[in-house]
C-alpha cells in the first residue's frame, strides 16, 4: 500500500476540488526521538497534514510554512513542505494538554525563484486546528472549505475539499452531500486502502476525476557543513568564549531534532 502520498481529485460536475494526504513512514520519521505526548503529536500531525495539503497546491518551486503560536500549553507548532513534497515539522509545548489559547496562525509562501515571501496571518479562532485553518481559507481565498484531520503516533491523514464558485449553480445540494460523506473518513481507512479505491468508496455516488498520485517524504538531513559556515561567521573571539565557558560549541537544530557538537579540535579545523 502506498501510504506516503498526496492525491488531488475533482468532482467535475459539482465544481468541487479536493486533496487527500496520508503519511506513515514519513510521519514516524518526523516523530523519531521527539518523545512528544500523544496529544501533542496528534496536533503536530494535523499541522503537518495541512502543510502537505498546501504544498501540493504550489505551482512554482518554493516552500510553504505553517506556524501556530499560542498562549496555551502549546506554544509553537511549525510544519513546512516544499513544492516537491518534502516535509518536516516540530512542536513546543508545556505539559500534555493540547491547548493553543490565544495567538495566531501564520502561513508563509516562499518563492525560490524570486526570493520573495508572502505571508498571511489570522487569529486562532476555532476550537480545533481544522476550524482555524478553515477560517484562514475563508479570509485568504474567500472560499468555503471542508477539512478533516486525523493523526496518532503511527500515521496521519487529511482531507480538504474546496467549493468552487460555480458549485451552487451546478448542484444546489452537491456541497452538502459531499461534505456529509467526507465527514465519515477515518484514519484506518486511509492506511488500509489505495487512495483511488478509498475515494471511490467514500464518494461512491459521485463522479470523480482523480489526478496523478504524488509521493511525500520526510526531509531534514544531517548537515554539519551549514552549521560550520555559521560558526565561522561568528569569528574566533566568540568561539573561544564559548569553548572556555562550555568546553565545546553546541548547536541545536530544533526543527530537525539534530544536535551538533564541536570540540576545540573541530573548532580549530573550522577556523583554519
Amino acid at each position: 500500500m502506498r501510504t506516503d502520498y498526496v492525491q488531488r481529485f475533482l468532482f467535475e460536475r459539482l465544481h468541487i476540488r479536493g486533496r487527500l494526504v496520508c503519511l506513515t513512514g514519513a510521519w514516524t520519521q518526523m516523530l523519531e526521538g521527539r518523545d512528544y505526548p500523544a496529544s501533542i503529536a496528534e496536533l503536530l500531525g494535523h499541522a503537518t497534514a495541512l502543510a502537505v495539503l498546501l504544498g501540493a497546491n504550489q505551482k512554482d518551486a518554493g516552500r510553504v510554512t505553517l506556524q501556530v503560536q499560542g498562549s496555551g500549553s502549546v506554544k509553537l507548532l511549525v510544519a513546512d513542505c516544499t513544492a516537491d513534497l518534502k516535509v518536516r515539522g516540530m512542536a513546543k509545548a508545556e505539559g500534555e494538554a493540547p491547548e493553543l489559547g490565544d495567538g495566531r496562525l501564520a502561513v508563509t509562501f516562499e518563492d525560490h525563484a524570486s526570493g520573495q515571501l508572502y505571508q498571511s496571518l489570522v487569529p486562532l479562532e476555532g476550537e480545533t486546528l481544522a476550524q482555524i485553518f478553515e477560517n484562514y481559507l475563508r479570509r485568504s481565498e474567500q472560499r468555503e472549505s471542508f477539512l478533516r484531520l486525523h493523526a496518532d503516533g503511527r500515521a496521519l491523514c487529511g482531507l480538504l475539499l474546496e467549493k468552487l464558485p460555480a458549485a451552487d449553480a451546478a448542484d444546489a445540494d452537491g456541497w452538502n452531500r459531499v461534505c456529509l460523506l467526507a465527514n465519515t473518513l477515518t484514519l484506518d481507512e486511509t492506511i488500509d486502502a489505495q487512495p483511488y479505491d478509498l475515494l471511490v468508496k467514500l464518494f461512491h455516488e459521485e463522479l470523480l476525476r482523480v489526478f496523478r498520485l504524488y509521493p511525500v517524504e520526510y526531509h531534514c538531513p544531517w548537515n554539519p557543513r551549514s552549521v560550520e559556515r555559521v560558526l565561522r561567521s561568528l569569528g574566533r573571539a566568540e568561539l573561544e568564549s564559548l569553548l572556555a565557558e562550555q568546553g565545546a560549541v553546541t548547536v541545536r537544530n530544533e526543527m530537525c531534532n539534530h544536535e551538533y557538537r564541536f570540540d576545540r579540535a573541530a573548532v580549530e579545523a573550522i577556523l583554519a
